[in-house]
């Protein structure tokens, strides 16, 4: 006899083995208890979490003659037909082959004829978001007043594609993924009636990647099975056959980039590409990783949330001591963007490997995540810098070294021809003038303005605001004087009526007011 698939094997035959979908088998079964069932139901949800499996036991239950607690007896010479395949009273089809309007049309005649045995003539249609516009309308009037004995089941995995007048006169069921807890219970039930052993950490592995689908879980197992026969399944050999990265790897990794070990990151991914592990996973691994650092990171009580093991759970509380939240935060933006990209992509490792150099080296990139990322570093060094010695020094040398008072050069008041000059020689003016403040200058114009002053029109209020703050206006003035060798009055304004810009980053701006902008400069 040829070899059966487990999540065929396994399917549940009655609600009681349905797992993970509980308010919908209890409302079902009510359905069938008080004889109050629908004429249509519409099953939704993600793959794998039981949809076409509870439309097969409710069309039993609806035609069982001796229904349990409302579950089918599956004894019932009705039960057994359904069972084996052989009922005329159960349809299934699916609309993903058969979505056309003559396909339709023939299931609206056949409803006309009542069903030879039994009480119902149920039709399941499964992906039914794949019929066509013209086969919607012609089940429209049917789904609406079918017959006493026809009953619909509909089941889809993309809701938002059937039209509203469908789902109005259906009965709307969600299935919501199952959680690794349940997945990995069903996964050691059903190991021990298979007479298999496996480690409890194996199969929650297999849970967790399964993503809520308990087929899907069904489906990874059986191939780490088919891998290992005749012996106990283990964590390693789980990670071995499905090509995926223990936690230790990932902290590994975050280390080297929290080092800025380039090198690192590449010779650890050359590891990973060299043991055979597939790269889209390993982004969606890893990105999951970050998340669960940055979840440990905001709050004392997430654990719960986790789904992980106590020690794996220990190791991301370490990393997380070391670790920021702004920072986690663009790494994950990187890695999210990553997995979108690496679907589509012919040379996966060269994306990775310029993501992990974009986390690594902040400095080179220019978006709003790396600026920051850029200013915190600059911040954490100022603020670890020891002074101590420095200074003592530096007194000593000002005391053994009093240079002469020099008394300042009195320069001539600019006049107006010297106000075009300086308009003019604008971008030579801003040469003179740290990075930060050049760049702030350079969306801003310059112009002449009454009593010989030069006033600095700024398009949004945030870049005036920086301009403003600490001496930076003296900065533009002397820069001003080397450039024409004549003393000139700066003052700033705002564009009149563009207040844009008004909330651009304020804790941006924050940030740069603490550091002294001849730092920055260096």
């Amino acid at each position: 006899m040829s070899y059966t698939a487990l999540y065929r094997k396994f399917r549940p035959d009655s609600f009681e083995d349905v797992k993970g979908q509980d308010a919908i088998v209890t409302t079902l079964r009510n359905q069938i208890k008080n004889e109050r069932t629908g004429h249509a139901y519409l099953f939704c949800g993600t793959r794998g979490t039981g949809k076409t499996t509870v439309a097969k036991i409710l069309a039993k239950a609806v035609n069982c003659e001796h229904p349990v607690d409302g579950s089918p007896c599956n004894d019932c010479p009705s039960c057994r037909a359904i069972n084996s395949g052989s009922s005329m009273n159960v349809i299934e089809i699916d609309a993903a082959s058969n979505n056309g309007v003559d396909n339709i049309r023939e299931i609206v005649d056949e409803v006309r004829y009542s069903p030879t045995e039994g009480k119902f003539k149920v039709y399941i249609i499964d992906e039914v978001h794949m019929l066509s516009a013209g086969a919607f309308n012609a089940l429209l009037k049917t789904l609406e007043e079918p017959p006493v004995y026809v009953m619909f089941i509909l089941a889809t995995t993309e809701v938002h594609k059937i039209p509203i007048t469908i789902l109005s006169r259906c009965q709307r069921y969600d299935f919501k993924r199952i959680t690794v807890d349940c997945i990995t219970g069903r996964l050691g039930e059903l190991m021990e009636r298979e007479g298999l052993a496996a480690q409890e950490k194996a199969l929650r592995y297999i849970a967790r990647m399964a993503d809520g689908a308990l087929r899907d879980a069904l489906s990874l197992l059986d191939q780490c099975i088919a891998f290992y026969p005749g012996r106990e399944l283990g964590y390693e050999d789980v990670l071995e056959v499905l090509g995926n990265v223990d936690i230790e790897v990932f902290a590994r990794l975050f280390r080297h980039i929290c080092c800025g070990d380039v090198s690192g990151c590449i010779r650890l991914l050359d590891e990973i590409i060299i043991a055979g592990r597939e790269l889209t996973q390993f982004a969606v691994d890893f990105t999951w990783y970050l998340r669960n650092l940055l979840l440990l990171k905001a709050s004392d009580d997430m654990e719960e949330l986790l789904e992980v093991s106590a020690d794996q759970l220990a190791m991301l509380k370490h990393e997380a001591v070391a670790a920021n939240a702004e920072t986690l935060m663009r790494y994950i933006r990187i890695f999210s963007d990553l997995s979108n990209q690496m679907k589509y992509a012919a040379q996966k490792r060269v994306l990775l490997e310029v993501a992990l150099v974009k986390m690594c080296r902040p400095e080179m990139e220019t978006d709003y995540g790396s600026l920051t990322e850029r200013l915190r570093v600059l911040e954490d060094k100022f603020a670890n810098a020891d002074f101590s010695a420095v200074k003592p020094a530096a007194e000593s040398l000002i005391k053994e070294q009093e240079p002469e008072e020099i008394p300042p050069e009195v320069l001539a008041k600019a006049m107006s021809e010297d106000m075009r000059q300086i308009a003019a020689k604008w971008q030579s003016i801003l040469q003179g003038l740290p990075q930060m403040l050049r760049v702030v200058l350079i969306a801003a114009t310059p112009s002449p303005a009454v009593d010989n002053q030069l006033v600095i029109v700024f398009r949004n209020e945030t870049d005036k605001k920086l301009v403003d703050s600490g001496d930076r206006v003296e900065q533009i003035k002397k820069a001003i004087e080397r450039e024409i060798g004549k003393a000139v009055e700066v003052r700033t304004a705002l564009e009149e009526g563009n207040d844009s810009g008004k909330k651009q980053y304020p804790d941006l701006l924050q940030i740069i007011k603490k550091i002294p902008i001849e730092y920055v400069d260096e």
